[in-house]
């Protein structure tokens, strides 16, 4: 699957939408740990992401190996994840949260080692500001360990109100990170 850019659909008319359909979007999301078996762990979130009743195809960038941003601890190992979802924006994170919390995922503190974080980066083209969501993820565009990942996923997205992924890229070459053979 490639696409050139995430475009908003047009919304049908009402009278052609039934009352019970659910309109899917494609949302992304950031994957990552750094504490057990933390390649392992990513390849069990990506199937029970996959298996979330309201997502309907899955597609999973290679993983990283990349040093932590803003944190202490070991390596991390990142991906992003690409689905089909008709799951609205929030009760995805719900979904998200829960697969984390699965994974023994603990928040003793900002920027802890974890076990499995899963990040909603992007949610189709919509901005989302509540106060347990904000869509595109405020820090996204500072991370090559999300940048990257979504680049192998789709080379030319443009991330609404900052720009392209390849653009953004260019200027994180300072943050190294490298690609986990399969």
């Amino acid at each position: 699957m490639r696409v050139v850019a995430l475009v908003a659909a047009q919304p049908r008319p009402p009278a052609a939408m039934p009352a019970n359909e659910a309109r899917a979007e494609w949302a992304f999301i950031g994957l990552g740990a750094n504490l057990g078996d933390a390649r392992a762990t990513l390849t069990r979130a990506l199937g029970e992401l996959a298996a979330m009743p309201g997502v309907d195809a899955l597609q999973a960038s290679p993983l990283y190996r990349t040093t932590p941003v803003d944190a202490q601890g070991p390596d991390f190992v990142n991906a992003v994840a690409r689905l089909r979802t008709t799951l609205p924006p929030l009760t995805l994170l719900a979904g998200l949260q829960a697969i984390e919390a699965a994974h023994g995922r603990e928040r003793p503190y900002r920027n802890a080692p974890r076990t499995l974080d899963l990040d909603l980066l992007l949610y189709g083209e919509q901005a989302i500001d509540e106060p347990a969501l904000t869509v595109p993820h405020p820090r996204m565009h500072l991370r090559a360990f999300v940048l990257v990942p979504l680049a192998d996923l789709v080379p030319d997205l443009l991330i609404p109100g900052r720009g392209s992924v390849a653009a953004l890229r260019a200027g994180l070459d300072f943050q190294p990170l490298s690609r986990i053979d399969p």
